[in-house]
C-alpha cells in the first residue's frame, strides 16, 4: 500500500496534510476547522431522544443546533481513518488498558474508567468555555495567527504536561 501502510507517518507531511485540509474548509465552508462543537451537538442530539421539541428551547442549542453537519463527519472520519490506517500498517490490537497504565495502576480498568471520566467532562467544559477544543485553536486559531488560540496552544501543553506528571508521578502506585 506505499505510504499508505507506514505506522508512522512523517509529522511534516502530516501537518502539511492539515493545513491543506484547512484551507479546504475555509474555502468550501467559511468556517475553521475544529471538533468539539461535533460532541456538543451529538449531546443535544441524545437529549433530544428523551426531551424532543424542548431541546431547541436552550439558546446553546440554537445557536448550536443538534444535527449532523461537516464538523461531525470529520469526527467521524478521524475514527474510521484512524482504524483504516491501523489496519494497514499492521498495528490494529484491541487493548483495554496501554502497558504504561497497567504498570502504574494495576490492571483494574474501573481506575481508567473513572479518570477518562473525569478527563472527559473537563475536556468538555474547557474546550465550550475556551470556544474551541485542541484542533479549533491549535490548529485552526493558530493556523489564523489568532492571539487567543496561541495562548490557548500553549496552555494546553503546560496543562498536559502537568497532567501527565500528577497521573504517572504523583498518583502512580
Amino acid at each position: 500500500m506505499g505510504f499508505l501502510g507506514l505506522e508512522r507517518w512523517s509529522p511534516y507531511v502530516v501537518g502539511a496534510g492539515i493545513g491543506v485540509l484547512s484551507w479546504f474548509a475555509f474555502l468550501l465552508s467559511d468556517k475553521a476547522i475544529g471538533c468539539s462543537t461535533a460532541f456538543a451537538r451529538t449531546s443535544g442530539m441524545l437529549e433530544r431522544l428523551f426531551r424532543r421539541a424542548k431541546v431547541m428551547e436552550k439558546p446553546y442549542y440554537q445557536k448550536f443546533v443538534p444535527e449532523v453537519d461537516w464538523e461531525w463527519m470529520l469526527v467521524v472520519g478521524v475514527i474510521v481513518g484512524a482504524f483504516v490506517s491501523a489496519q494497514l500498517s499492521g498495528t490494529f490490537h484491541l487493548q483495554w488498558l496501554p502497558d504504561k497504565w497497567v504498570s502504574a495502576f494495576g490492571a483494574t480498568p474501573i481506575t481508567r474508567f473513572i479518570v477518562a471520566l473525569v478527563g472527559g467532562i473537563f475536556m468538555g467544559f474547557g474546550s465550550r468555555w475556551a470556544g474551541g477544543c485542541t484542533s479549533g485553536h491549535g490548529i485552526s486559531g493558530t493556523l489564523q495567527l489568532t492571539l487567543s488560540s496561541w495562548i490557548a496552544a500553549i496552555c494546553f501543553f503546560i496543562a498536559g504536561i502537568g497532567a501527565a506528571m500528577l497521573i504517572f508521578q504523583v498518583f502512580a502506585v
